[in-house]
């Protein structure tokens, strides 16, 4: 296939990462899946001559640069780099240090690991794509998702800075923001909840969790149609900076562009007479 790419999807073994994988197979792709467990990622596709699996704990920068470079000794190059993660929710006061830790670690720390591996590869190439899956919790904050949302923020400001960085070497950073998506994020290996519980937030936090364990299995989102939509925008002419995918994804993008304009209008005058005298009689001189 003159078309034929080389993947290399993070976190293939579960969840939307699956889902992802078999897309791209199915669409005459190669791909280097990786995951924590290799043998579970290999259970989940079994044999197939366009797939190598590795093993790739995102949090550890020389297991990123390994399995980079196998991708490499095997294919030659790389393509397309998707970043996936996982979900650690609860109350901010009831999350340990090291719980934040851990979130900021996968969601933002790992991604930019496995990034840092891949993009000297890119760059030699003057060609690739970075697809970092992010959320509607990188554009507006919910309550029980403090330490979520804040790897979130970070990633969002992390790509965009990114994009202005690479783009002159032919590279597109691209954020996706899946709203709910019936995949395996919500389930227990996937996510984890707070267990240092403090009395002032029991009757919410009850509320949450029945929320949160109750939404498993339910979401809206197919997996199988968001890994067909990015095959489509990765194979674009021009590539989109920013994809919110599915209609609860939509929704939140229109709230945060209304809200931001209704915050921006309302003290705008105010804002803008917080220069210096001397620059503001500069800029009426001028």
């Amino acid at each position: 296939m003159a078309d034929q790419k080389v993947w290399f999807i993070t976190g293939a073994g579960r969840g939307m990462g699956v889902a992802i994988t078999k897309a791209v197979l199915a669409a005459g792709h190669r791909v280097v899946a990786t995951g924590r467990k290799k043998d579970k990622v290999a259970q989940a596709f079994g044999p197939h001559e366009n797939l190598l699996v590795v093993t790739l704990d995102i949090t550890k920068p020389a297991d990123a640069e390994a399995a980079v470079q196998a991708a490499v000794d095997r294919f030659g190059r790389l393509d397309v780099l998707v970043n996936n993660a996982n979900f650690y929710a609860g109350y901010f006061e009831e999350q340990t240090p090291e719980e934040v830790n851990q979130q900021v670690a996968t969601s933002l720390i790992g991604p930019m690991n496995v990034t840092r591996a891949v993009l000297p590869v890119l760059r030699q190439q003057r060609a690739g794509q970075i697809i970092t899956i992010s959320s509607t919790a990188g554009l507006v904050g919910f309550e029980f998702a403090s330490a979520y949302a804040a790897s979130k923020f970070g990633l969002e400001g992390w790509m965009q800075s990114l994009r202005a960085e690479v783009a002159p070497f032919g590279i597109a950073a691209i954020v996706v923001n899946p709203g709910f998506f019936r995949t395996e994020l919500l389930s227990a290996e996937s996510t984890n909840f707070a267990d240092n519980p403090i009395a002032d937030y029991d009757e919410r936090r009850a509320q949450q969790l029945a929320f949160w364990k109750g939404a498993n299995g339910q979401q809206a989102g197919d997996p199988a149609k968001l890994a067909q939509a990015l095959l489509t925008i990765s194979g674009a002419e021009k590539p989109p900076v920013r994809f919110l995918a599915g209609a609860d994804a939509v929704g939140v993008g229109d709230q945060v562009s209304s809200e931001l304009q209704q915050q921006t209008t309302a003290y705008r005058e105010l804002s803008s007479a917080l220069n210096h005298d001397d620059a503001a009689s500069k800029g009426n001189a001028s």
